[in-house]
């Protein structure tokens, strides 16, 4: 029995979740239904007559369809309009491809356009690189800027959606990004057009004729319905800023979010420093929100061989990336300081690691207690006594100033709960000199540490030079920093990477940090760093940045994870300044973030007992 003429044989559309791809047929269809969802992807059937297939996967097996010889195919408008444009850029990007291995650099957009392609209404300077980036993206349909921080990747969006708004092609833009990039996009804004564009925050102002909406990647899932509605009714651009936020994909909240309002955006653009801080997984899934199905698959192949300059090459034509080199930044070279453990501290660590002296065989079950997950070997690098509760969860040590003489009566447990009266954290101690030392030359500090406990012990070591504080918690955020800023008399501030790696520019006050630990996020790292080296510094700035390790400890494996991410970043971006970072240079002493590799790394750690004089 055969289906009415009339009836479709299949039917393709997009899932609730705008990140898979639905078929449906009829029974008269089901045994090549089955085939060619097999072809597809595997395991997407759900049924004799329905199959869900992962957007990318439907997209990379495209060409399967053509095996389908019944007549009648439906296509949702929204899918038939994403295929065809991501067939489009695959043109575009393989004749720039083909352009870069023959030396070219021609492009649908010459950087000398750009003025004449963004209107009137658009009234601020652009640097030559920001036009090269903005001639690069208006030359694809949709595109990823890769740019260092302090290049203007604001303005460079700004001006693709402003070329965009002229053409009539986009006429509404929606902004991903973290709490701290609103103040700049807000301020960029007023400055590049003769009229500020009329803005909305989500979850403050609620204007429903605005042309620019911003939201920060927590509120994206539950703003999603919405944001929808908005973005269907008028052509419109999507912009994710610090996208490596989204680098899970799917698999993550803030990425299945992204996915899902990617197809709605007639124009797409992705903007981060650090696009791959783990490896090729995470440009997989940025590019993916970029060019869905194409992104992916040419990032795989590109890697897959393992020559990463061929991958660059490869890569090259996918992004526009300014470096800290063309911005002409004054050179800098972050050195680590490696410090040696004091023998409590050392017998503690190694006790946490599983190797107990006979001392610690008589606290085994207080110290197994503490455990020994990745975080706490971290936090023990610094100081075990960070382990303990406290009165308080973020009780501050208290330090004995000179220390006690430990009692040999004592367990090893007590001497650990006891652990600031004896000894000083060898971090904390280095800290303190080179805060005092840059404070007598009139250098204001830049101090990271991860843990808010360590946090508010380096709060009160340092009372001394009137610190500013800013972590999660902190209400008065705007005030400390004023005063970081502004008041001669605090010289240090104090912070972690997760709240300030990102949004604010310290270096006209600052060029001096201090890296008290690290976790194993490289990303954070290079955005940390720029904080205090950006575009705006001085002829001859000289911007010194210190990482204090831990001999013998976590802190060594951390090392090699970052030096082997920061080396696959900067050959991927073909980026000598990055691949520096992976090489620093020793100086004497005065999750975080775990992929695979990482854990691996930190379990051969665990097993390595360190040899005792």
């Amino acid at each position: 029995m055969s289906a009415p003429e009339s009836t479709p044989s299949l039917r393709l559309g997009f899932d609730v979740t705008r990140t898979r791809v639905e078929l449906r047929t009829l029974p008269a269809f089901k045994g090549d239904f089955a085939q060619l969802a097999a072809r597809i992807a595997t395991g997407g059937q759900r049924g004799p007559l329905s199959a869900e297939v992962n957007l990318d996967d439907f997209l990379v097996n495209l060409s399967e369809l053509a095996t389908w010889t019944h007549a009648g195919v439906d296509w949702d408008q929204d899918l038939v309009a994403l295929v065809n444009g991501v067939l489009d850029d695959a043109d575009t990007v393989a004749r720039s491809l083909d352009n870069e291995l023959a030396g070219s650099t021609a492009y649908a957009v010459h950087p000398s356009d750009v003025a004449r392609l963004l209107g009137a209404e658009w009234v601020a300077d652009l640097t030559s690189f920001q036009q090269r980036d903005i001639a690069r993206l208006l030359s694809l349909r949709h595109g990823a800027n890769f740019s260092v921080p302090g290049a203007g990747k604001t303005r460079v969006a700004l001006a693709v959606y402003a070329a965009m708004r002229e053409r009539g092609e986009a006429q509404r833009l929606l902004v991903v990004g973290p709490k701290s990039a609103y103040e700049t996009w807000e301020f960029e804004s007023s400055t590049c057009f003769k009229e500020p564009l009329r803005t909305a925050m989500t979850g403050g102002s609620d204007d429903p004729l605005a042309e620019l909406r911003i939201v920060n990647y927590e509120r994206l899932d539950r703003s999603l319905g919405s944001l929808a509605d908005w973005l269907r009714s008028r052509p419109s651009m999507v912009v994710l800023d610090e996208a490596h936020r989204m680098k899970l994909g799917a698999s993550g909240a803030y990425g299945s979010a992204c996915l899902a309002l990617g197809p709605l955006a007639d124009r797409r653009l992705i903007l981060t420093g650090t696009p791959a801080p783990n490896g090729a997984r995470d440009l997989e899934n940025l590019l993916s929100f970029v060019w869905p199905g194409h992104g992916k698959r040419v990032v795989t192949e590109a890697v897959g061989g393992g020559d990463l300059a061929y991958a660059s090459s490869v890569l090259r034509p996918l992004f526009t990336r300014t470096t800290k080199h063309e911005l002409g930044l004054p050179p800098f070279e972050p050195k680590v300081r490696y410090v040696e453990m004091p023998p409590l501290h050392a017998e503690v660590y190694e006790a946490l690691k599983g190797n107990f002296s006979a001392r610690a065989e008589g606290s085994r079950g207080g110290i197994e207690a503490l455990g020994r997950a990745m975080l706490r070997l971290l936090m023990a690098a610094i100081s075990p006594a960070l382990l303990l509760e406290g009165a308080s969860q973020y009780e501050p040590l208290e330090y004995q100033l000179p220390p006690l003489e430990p009692s040999s009566s004592d367990s090893l447990f007590e001497l650990l709960q006891h652990l600031p009266s004896y000894e000083l954290s060898p971090k904390y101690q280095e800290t303190l000199q080179i805060v005092a030392d840059n404070a007598a030359h009139g250098r204001k500090t830049l101090v990271w540490t991860t843990f808010v406990r360590s946090l508010t012990t380096l709060e009160k070591l340092l009372e001394g030079y009137n610190p500013a504080v800013v972590y999660g918690g902190t209400l008065d955020r705007d005030e400390q920093l004023r005063r970081f800023r502004q008041n001669p008399d605090c010289h240090v501030l104090i912070s972690n990477p997760a709240t300030l790696g990102e949004g604010i520019s310290l270096h006209h006050v600052c060029h001096d940090a201090v890296y008290v630990d690290r976790d194993f996020m490289a990303g954070r790292f290079l955005q940390s760093l720029d904080r205090i080296h950006r575009l705006g510094l001085a002829p001859g700035t000289e911007t010194r940045v210190t990482i204090l390790a831990t001999r013998n400890t976590v802190d060594e494996v951390v090392k090699l994870r970052l030096d082997e991410k920061l080396e696959f970043m900067g050959r991927i971006l073909d980026d000598p300044g990055v691949q520096q970072l992976a090489d620093l240079h020793e100086e004497p002493a005065a999750g975080a973030g775990m992929d695979a590799a990482d854990v691996r790394a930190l379990l051969r750690h665990l097993d390595v007992p360190v040899a005792r004089a």
